[in-house]
């Protein structure tokens, strides 16, 4: 199958790769040049200059509070968006469009009922991603940064396409961003409107009321292989933003110049990249006070340069066949172990059927548990470490913190994830036990009482993570990710 297939055969051969794995096997034996390699960014890195105005936090103390900011509200908009994929997996795409006003209806009612009374700065963050990577997008290439989302399906930029006065309305709130202009790109082909894509359209509600338009189109992307040699993927499909209406906010993304998407869906970029390059994709993350000379990166296809600390171990990938699960990659847990003993947590917190699961997300920075799950946690940790000082959180976001002057780390439990298939995932101290000020530490676990657990990327460090698309497996594995 060649990459410059149409949109058509795109769909038909994806459904036949996550039915079966020719494909994806054949493709097992591809050298790591041949790999597609992506520099990640963490918006907060120190070696980051920012972009758009980003303000550093002053501190890690600073930096925690930003980004459990930041995870609470993308923990409302996880939990909402699986709700709203459950309902619409239901619809046809003309009943989604006749049902749009409730469905809006019901966003803002839930938003209401799950803010956790949290001020929340309009407009500055709508929980996004933390991780962004440099791109290339149309004929001739233009450059862009996204944010890189393993919880969205839709790649997205903003945009300027025949929009006339629209887009003069639109420009006061993109002057500081890159804007991809549309008309000058001889591959951009918008979808037809025939097509369920089109008929469901580009309709974006961020949290604070605003919403996004747009259309779909089919365009390149360029993109550079781990040989450095570039290369590009055709009929990618693109979401073009080209104007917003209500709300406070700016209606677009504070840290970058659009989406990534990395979701499991017919349409990501995951998906469309995995195809032509193994039916896979990988990272690896790295603490962010790591030396500038170490750094993120996002892989599709082979990884044998990774330098891998113990052999990968594999649990099933919980993915559906198309978006009926939605694009979110979620695992089968079956317990947390802590200091070596299974806790007592009841099944149905491991069961997304019962608004429970798990998810692995790197748009999220800390672990987030149910509230059984997280109390069974903490009572046990909070025992271990009853010897130390204890220190008052302050307006740290942890429920337990303490003094780390003459702190050992084996005084803190090994913590544990066990999953159904017997895979056990068991994280570095440093990834649940925080840093937070000088002399200070948290346990950096979060309670939840909506939507699923969620794996976060702090506690993802130091591991490469390898998403099988076709197997449906996730693998990961201790690395020094260089």
């Amino acid at each position: 199958m060649k990459m410059e297939q149409n949109s058509t055969l795109f769909i038909i051969f994806l459904l036949s790769v996550i039915h079966g794995f020719v494909f994806v096997h054949a493709l097992r034996g591809a050298s790591p040049e041949k790999a597609l390699k992506l520099k990640l960014i963490h918006r907060y890195s120190p070696h980051y200059n920012g972009l758009h105005g980003d303000e550093k936090p002053k501190n890690q103390q600073e930096l925690l509070r930003l980004l459990h900011r930041h995870d609470v509200v993308r923990h409302q908009m996880i939990s909402y968006r699986r709700q709203q994929q459950e309902e619409e997996s239901l619809l046809d795409a003309e009943e989604v469009i006749l049902n749009s006003s409730r469905i809006a209806a019901r966003r803002m009612a839930w938003e209401k009922r799950g803010s956790m009374a949290m001020p929340i700065s309009s407009g500055s963050d709508y929980g996004w991603g933390q991780y962004l990577v440099k791109i290339k997008i149309g004929t001739p290439a233009q450059k862009f940064l996204l944010v890189a989302d393993t919880g969205s399906d839709l790649t997205w930029i903003n945009c300027r396409y025949r929009c006339r006065n629209r887009c003069e309305k639109h420009q006061g709130r993109l002057q500081q961003k890159r804007v991809f202009h549309a008309e000058l790109s001889s591959s951009f082909k918008t979808v037809p409107c025939s097509s369920k894509l089109c008929k469901v359209g580009l309709w974006t509600m961020y949290l604070d009321g605003t919403h996004a338009f747009g259309l779909f189109a089919n365009e390149t992307v360029w993109v550079s292989m781990a040989s450095d040699r570039r290369t590009k993927l055709e009929n990618v499909i693109v979401g073009c933003t080209d104007r917003t209406k209500g709300g406070g906010g700016t209606g677009s993304i504070r840290h970058g110049d659009g989406i990534l998407g990395l979701g499991f869906g017919r349409n990501s970029f995951a998906t469309k990249a995995s195809l032509n390059f193994g039916g896979k994709f990988s990272y690896c993350l790295v603490d962010l006070q790591s030396p500038k000379n170490v750094s993120n990166f996002l892989t599709f296809g082979g990884h044998k340069s990774a330098r891998l600390q113990k052999p990968m171990t594999y649990t099933k990938l919980v993915i559906g066949d198309s978006e009926d699960k939605g694009s979110f990659y979620g695992v089968n847990v079956q317990g947390i172990s802590v200091g070596g003993k299974m806790l007592d947590i009841p099944p149905r917190v491991w069961d997304e059927n019962l608004k429970g699961g798990t998810i692995v997300d790197s748009g999220t920075s800390l672990t987030f548990l149910k509230v059984p799950a997280y109390k069974a946690v903490m009572k046990v940790m909070t025992m271990a470490l009853s010897k130390v000082k204890k220190l008052s959180p302050d307006n740290d976001p942890f429920d337990f913190c303490f003094s780390s002057k003459g702190f050992n780390k084996s005084l803190v439990p090994k913590f544990a994830i066990h999953f159904a298939d017997g895979a056990i995932f068991e994280p570095p101290v440093k990834s649940y036990a925080l840093d937070v000020a000088d002399g200070k530490m948290c346990l950096g676990f979060v309670p939840t009482n909506v939507g699923p657990s969620v794996i976060g990327n702090i506690m993802q460090q130091n591991h490469l993570w390898e998403f099988d698309l076709g197997r449906r497996t996730l693998g990961f594995a201790p690395s020094t990710c260089t």
